[in-house]
C-alpha cells in the first residue's frame, strides 16, 4: 500500500474469545471483513487476564482457567475507512469496547530484502502528524 505513512487512526476492538458471529469466532469474522475491504492490516492479540463491562474476571491462571479470555483486534487505517466500517462492527459485536486514537505511521512495508526496498518505504520520523498531500 503505497503512501500509507502519516496521520492515521488506530482502532482497538476488545471482545471475548468465545464471542461468535455467523457461528464463527467473532475475531476471525472481523479480521476477514477488514481483509475483504482491503484494510491495511489487522492483528489479533489474546490476553492472559482482563475484565470488561460485566466486571467478571477472565484469566489463564490454572485454578481460575477461563474459556473466554480477552481478545484485542488492532487495525490502523485512514479515518474515513475506520468510520466506514463502524456500522458493520456495531452489527457484529454484542458486548465489547471499541477505541480510536491518533497514530503516526512511520513505516508500512512488506518483508523485502533491503536491496528490493524503495526509498519511499524507509522509516520516516520527520514532518508533522498530517498526511502528506497527494
Amino acid at each position: 500500500m503505497h503512501g500509507f505513512k502519516g496521520e492515521r487512526v488506530l482502532m482497538r476492538i476488545h471482545i471475548g474469545e468465545r464471542d461468535k458471529f455467523n457461528g464463527n469466532p467473532l475475531y476471525q469474522e472481523i479480521v476477514e471483513l477488514l481483509r475483504r475491504k482491503h484494510y491495511a492490516g489487522a492483528t489479533v492479540v489474546r490476553a492472559i487476564m482482563g475484565f470488561g463491562a460485566s466486571s467478571r474476571l477472565h484469566t489463564d491462571r490454572f485454578l481460575e482457567l477461563s474459556l473466554d479470555l480477552p481478545i484485542v483486534i488492532e487495525c490502523v487505517e485512514t479515518e474515513e475507512k475506520i468510520e466506514e466500517i463502524l456500522p458493520e462492527l456495531d452489527e457484529m459485536i454484542g458486548g465489547g469496547l471499541i477505541t480510536l486514537e491518533r497514530a503516526k505511521v512511520i513505516m508500512y512495508r512488506p518483508d523485502l530484502p533491503p536491496e528490493q526496498r524503495r526509498e519511499s518505504a524507509a522509516i520516516d520520523i520527520t514532518g508533522s502528524w498530517q498526511a502528506k498531500p497527494k
